[in-house]
């Protein structure tokens, strides 16, 4: 970073709220392993600062939160050979998404825009969650030949009926309406209202200011379709999930199973398994664990800087899966994703809980 670059994190107090305000607007505030070290030393300050009552995190510029983590340098990181660097990264970055979910004073996560990956990390294991009528909340993860990941299948895996495999297979982002009913977040807020919020938030008790701002979100889209959805979702293989929405007589299901067939064949399969097994994990600590085993066995599959490239890089939208059918997905090879990694196990400092930690959090 030249001494002339913004910082990528900017700190600021405001009577007794303290904001992290993520600041690479160019790139959609997308997090690198600088900006988790900063957030981190930040929560660690400020933990210990009897003058700060809340903490705030936001997106600098006007489009999101935060898009995701820096595919492109995890990328270029496997292309040189290595995925140390990711490894170190993302170690840091879970660890990080488990501290904010025991953080012992309220954690406002400010959800505006694009809220992504990464950007889900930061925001959806606070205390208090809120969203806006620009909201776009997305795990899209199996786009890239990637695994969701930053506690998003401890969350995903939590959501109503089968809605989180839903979203977990497919990628697709959703509104407000839909990010509360899947536990994603808590409030609705006016994106025109967040200025008074944020200046409320300086001398008032964090859950109060927000419900004082808090409104019914407009209508989302998934209740609608929980009949499909949980039905076809329930199937044992994502073969059995697309033949299955393949068959259900609505359009919408049928353009699920289309948007299946177009994500990367190898993350469909661990993803799957990654969700349902997430189900079974008592504490997020333990799905952040096996999700770092996950994202590290990417870093040896071919399918991850593929889609990155095609996506990202060139943006050509045709990336080339290997293999390219489910039917050619060995079970052999999703079992390789659950190994311990060779950059070890993610380990994480005792905690106490604090008011952030939800239902089964721990």
């Amino acid at each position: 970073m030249s001494h002339d670059a913004p910082p990528p994190v900017l700190l600021r107090t405001e009577g007794r709220a303290a904001h992290v305000v993520l600041n690479r607007p160019r790139a959609l505030n997308a997090l690198d392993h600088t900006m988790v070290r900063l957030i981190d030393e930040a929560l660690t300050a400020w933990e210990r600062d009897e003058a700060v009552a809340t903490v705030v995190v936001s997106g600098a510029g006007e489009r999101g939160l935060c898009a995701g983590g820096d595919i492109r340098a995890v990328r270029a990181d496997i292309l040189a050979g290595g995925g140390a660097a990711s490894a170190a990264f993302w170690h840091d970055e879970y660890v990080l998404n488990s501290r904010i979910a025991h953080y012992p004073k309220p954690y406002v996560a400010l959800m505006d825009g694009y809220v992504m990956g990464g950007g889900v990390g930061v925001s959806a294991h606070g205390g208090v969650r809120v969203v806006t009528e620009r909201s776009r909340v997305a795990m899209p993860e199996t786009i890239i030949g990637f695994v969701p990941d930053v506690g998003g299948t401890y969350l995903l895996s939590r959501a109503p009926g089968e809605l989180g495999t839903h979203l977990a297979l497919t990628g697709t982002a959703v509104g407000a309406a839909d990010a509360l009913l899947c536990g994603l977040a808590d409030h609705y807020v006016p994106s025109g209202r967040l200025g008074e919020l944020t200046a409320a938030l300086a001398d008032g008790e964090a859950a109060d200011v927000v419900a004082a701002f808090a409104e019914a979100a407009p209508e989302g889209e998934l209740a609608a379709h929980r009949e499909w959805i949980d039905s076809c979702y329930a199937a044992g293989s994502v073969e059995e999930i697309v033949d299955r929405l393949l068959a259900w007589g609505d359009l919408a299901a049928k353009e699920a199973a289309q948007t299946l067939l177009s994500r990367s064949p190898t993350s469909l399969k661990v993803t799957l398994a990654a969700v349902r097994r997430a189900r079974a994990l008592g504490s997020l600590e333990d799905v952040l664990r096996q999700e770092y085993r996950t994202s590290c066995a990417c870093l040896t599959s071919a399918d991850f800087p593929e889609g990155v490239r095609a996506q990202v890089v060139d943006k050509d939208r045709k990336p080339r899966w290997s293999p390219a059918r489910l039917a050619e997905v060995r079970d052999a090879e999703v079992a390789r994703f659950f190994l311990p990694s060779p950059y070890g196990e993610l380990t994480f400092a005792p905690v106490a809980d604090g008011p952030g930690l939800r239902g089964g959090r721990g």
